[in-house]
């Protein structure tokens, strides 16, 4: 039983290594989503919004990464 939850644990670390990272990628997902069904937002501000909050939640996370480290 060990075994496997080491090897399942091992298994999403390969997917999901920072977890709040995951976590904001996926609200800005359902935000964004939700904006242009609901809110009539042209799609390709949408495209925009996604770009460019994924840009500042990967740089959100490096920031963090870089300072654990130091």
């Amino acid at each position: 039983m060990n075994v496997v939850r080491i090897v399942l644990k091992e298994l999403a670390g390969m997917f999901i290594d920072d977890g709040n990272l995951a976590l904001l990628a996926l609200i800005l997902i359902a935000g964004v989503t939700a904006a242009v069904k609901l809110l009539a937002l042209p799609p390709l501000l949408g495209g925009i919004l996604l770009l460019i909050g994924c840009l500042a939640i990967l740089a959100r996370s490096v920031r963090r990464a870089a300072s654990r480290r130091r």
